[in-house]
């Protein structure tokens, strides 16, 4: 798997600058003079970057933002990036600044000149981040990145503030790989293989089979896979850092490797990116992650289902009905509906079996909620303020982008079959409501619920602060938030 960049932390010597052959970043306040770092590299710089910020071109920078002063005379490095960030950066400032020394980090490495930034470790993160490259099938192009030192005045304080944020960068790069990691490579058996790896970092994974899924009921799950050699897994992942004994949350993603719509088969346009109709399972096995390795104090369960939607003469038809776990009934009107299929059965499993404090359910499941939100929202949909809230808040936080959408009786006739007693799309009118309606059903009334529709977010076509385009991981960083806010303090 993609591993965030080498960064390291201490003091480096000026004496160390001039010969370096990397990059040079340096951090330059918004407000006020250089610091003592910035000075000593502008002395060798015979006043070039005193220069730099008295121009036109600083002026307009904003923080976080950078500028690059190339082959700087007095020194070997290939280029000095001037940072602008406060002395009293916020998070989110941090972090941007870090980003933008990460988009630019080569083979060489780079020197960061933090000194005293009390948001150092943020913007290691931001750098890791943004460093991250997803090249394993490009022949002759994996050039790598280097090692970055960030210099700063007290390293062993800043390496332990960024240690469990280097977990969480870790968890998102798993996301990340899983999501643009293509069909062919990324299978059901594949995916199930990468998180039962996962027990070597601590974690009780368990998967299980089509013949113990049969068992249990799970004839919805079942339904959608039929038509495809890969065969349907559903996989749990135990995380029990908290009080023995107390309730875990439960984290349910849907993991839908391809999607080609099945017998509802989806245009040739566009078909190619349904390799990430699995985020929402990849959401939940980056958080698993990051909370294995950061050593989490709570108690949270990962269920992702793992099946692949295809057309073949043994695939599930419109019109066919099928028996969830639960015991409804579920008329499937189209195929390329299939999400909530999936969901349906592994989110009454999760309750059946872990009777958990809250559950929270990811998944890339309507073009409706992009229609809605674009790409810069995940809808959220509950039944419960309080859980509600808690993930908002979490978002917020992290700066991912999330909006609450309604739900009620009326969206229910949209869902009513005449054969069944539900069918599992009710048409384009409220589309993603209709869908958080139909998934409601599976969820009981004790059970404090949150259903988040990310396939607005999982995969972007133009690069964002913290990430180049493709595979952002939108989620991890919210629900190690809201787990460190809601279930450790």
């Amino acid at each position: 798997m993609t591993t965030p960049a080498d960064i390291r932390f201490a003091t480096v010597p000026a004496g160390e600058l001039a010969a370096f052959a990397g990059r040079l970043a340096v951090l330059l306040p918004s407000e006020g003079g250089p610091g003592p770092e910035a000075r000593r590299l502008d002395r060798l710089m015979k006043g070039a970057i005193t220069r730099a910020m008295a121009g036109k071109a600083w002026a307009k920078l904003k923080a976080g933002e950078a500028m690059d002063l190339a082959y700087p005379a007095g020194l070997a490095a290939e280029a000095v990036q001037l940072v602008k960030l406060p002395l009293k950066a916020s998070v989110a400032e941090a972090r941007k600044a870090g980003a933008a020394i990460g988009k630019a980090l080569g083979e060489a490495g780079a020197i960061v000149l933090a000194g005293a930034q009390p948001r150092a470790a943020d913007l290691s993160f931001g750098l890791a981040l943004r460093a991250y490259d997803f090249d394993a099938y490009r022949s002759g192009e994996r050039a790598g990145k280097g090692a970055v030192t960030l210099s700063v005045t007290r390293p062993e304080a800043v390496a332990a503030a960024a240690q469990p944020l280097m977990a969480l960068a870790e968890g998102v790069f798993f996301t990340r790989d899983l999501v643009n990691e293509p069909a062919n490579v990324l299978t059901t058996t594949d995916f199930a293989a990468r998180l039962a790896a996962m027990q070597e970092l601590g974690l009780e994974v368990e998967i299980l089979e089509e013949d113990a899924l049969a068992k249990l009921g799970m004839r919805a799950l079942l339904g959608v896979g039929q038509g495809s050699d890969s065969p349907s897994r559903v996989v749990v992942m135990q995380w029990m850092g908290g009080a023995k004994g107390e309730a875990p949350l439960a984290l349910v993603g849907k993991g839908v490797v391809f999607d080609t719509g099945g017998i509802s088969i989806k245009p040739a346009a566009g078909m190619e990116e349904m390799t990430m109709d699995m985020g929402g399972a990849g959401v939940v096995a980056g958080v698993m992650r990051t909370l294995a390795l950061r050593r989490a104090r709570a108690n949270v369960v990962g269920i992702v289902g793992l099946v692949e939607n295809m057309p073949d003469g043994k695939a599930q038809r419109p019109g066919d009905i099928v028996r969830s776990m639960k015991g409804d009934t579920i008329e499937v009107i189209n195929t390329d509906a299939e999400g909530r299929l999936v969901l349906a059965d592994v989110l009454w499993y999760a309750q059946d079996r872990f009777k958990p404090r809250g559950m929270i359910d990811l998944a890339t499941l309507t073009g409706a909620i992009i229609i809605a939100l674009g790409h810069e929202h995940a809808g959220v949909f509950a039944n419960d303020d309080k859980l509600a809230g808690a993930f908002l808040a979490a978002a917020a936080a992290e700066g991912e982008g999330a909006w609450r959408l309604p739900m009620g009786e009326g969206y229910d006739k949209l869902i009513k079959s005449r054969l069944a007693d539900m069918k599992n799309t009710g048409g384009r009118p409220g589309g993603s409501i209709t869908a958080a309606q139909f998934l409601r059903r599976f969820v009981r009334d004790e059970t404090p619920w949150c259903h988040i529709d990310i396939a607005g977010v999982t995969l972007q076509s133009a690069e964002t602060p913290l990430a180049p385009k493709g595979a952002t991981g939108w989620g991890v960083m919210t629900l190690d938030r809201m787990i460190r806010d809601l279930l450790e303090r």
